[in-house]
């Protein structure tokens, strides 16, 4: 959890809040179809669970920043590596600029391909 003092107090940022705008600034995306979970043990164990944060893993860093490990689901015939940038960039941009806190890295891990409908 990281933590921000101000005169007026402590603000506390989870990794839970952190992890939500990271899902929504990938899912806004082009060419992201979804987020996979990042394991087969976790993925049976978020199976029962609605939860927008799968996909989703927050590191703190001895730094006071954040590295953020991003599990994708891209649309097939899109340019993999564009969209990965794309996707790393936006949620960098999102999450210093909501919550402030140092974004060092974001990996993105792409776990498949989807074909869209046609239609």
């Amino acid at each position: 959890m990281n933590v921000t003092e101000n005169q007026l107090g402590n603000i506390y940022i989870s990794y839970h809040a952190i992890a939500v705008i990271a899902f929504q600034a990938a899912l806004e995306s082009y060419g992201v179809v979804g987020l996979a979970y990042e394991g087969m043990a976790r993925g049976i164990t978020k199976l029962f669970q609605k939860d927008p944060t799968s996909g989703v893993v927050v590191h703190y860093n001895d730094n006071n920043s954040i590295s953020v490990d991003m599990f994708l689901v891209i649309e097939y015939g899109t340019r993999i590596s564009s969209v990965a940038n794309s996707v790393a960039s936006n949620v960098k941009f999102q999450i210093e600029k909501t919550t402030g806190i140092s974004v060092q890295d974001v990996n993105i891990h792409v776990r498949g391909l989807r074909v869209s409908d046609p239609d």
